[in-house]
């Protein structure tokens, strides 16, 4: 019995849009590092075009996974409604987290302080950003979200 009881708890947070929305940058972070390790450490690339790479690249399975898990949109992509906004705000976090990288490895250029700059960057952007998709990106109504219910 109790075991059950520990599944249903469990189901029920992951069905909380802050869990989900954590569980959604875990995966766009793990993603963006990877590729930015992989650029800078492995590729030699410098580390402005690595983290602009990564930022990229982490930014699509952002998008996907926030719209469809976290706030359960379906259909059609809104081009003017969500695509843009949302590479508009990862765009912002591009410019922040490149700013943060470039001045991070002025001081010490190894990957790792690469890597921590970027983390720094979007970890700052974090909960603002939730915010925005929440209450406006990804805005679903009090009504439609009683009927998903």
């Amino acid at each position: 019995m109790a075991s059950s009881s520990l599944v249903a708890c469990a189901r029920a947070q992951f069905d909380r849009k802050p869990v989900r929305y954590s569980m959604v940058s875990v995966v766009a972070v793990a993603v963006s590092q990877l590729v930015l390790v992989t650029c800078n450490g492995l590729l030699h690339w410098s580390a402005v075009p690595s983290n602009v790479t990564a930022v990229a690249i982490g930014s699509i399975p952002s998008y996907t996974l926030n719209r469809r898990w976290v706030w359960g949109k379906r259909g059609r992509n809104h081009l003017f409604r969500e695509v843009v906004p949302f590479w508009a705000l990862a765009f912002v976090g591009l410019v922040f987290s490149t700013v943060l990288v470039h001045l991070a490895v002025q001081w010490n250029d190894s990957t790792l302080v690469a890597s921590a700059a970027n983390l720094t960057a979007f970890g700052i952007l974090w909960v603002v950003k939730y915010l925005l998709l929440d209450s406006v990106l990804f805005r679903v109504s009090e009504q439609s979200e009683a009927l998903a219910s």
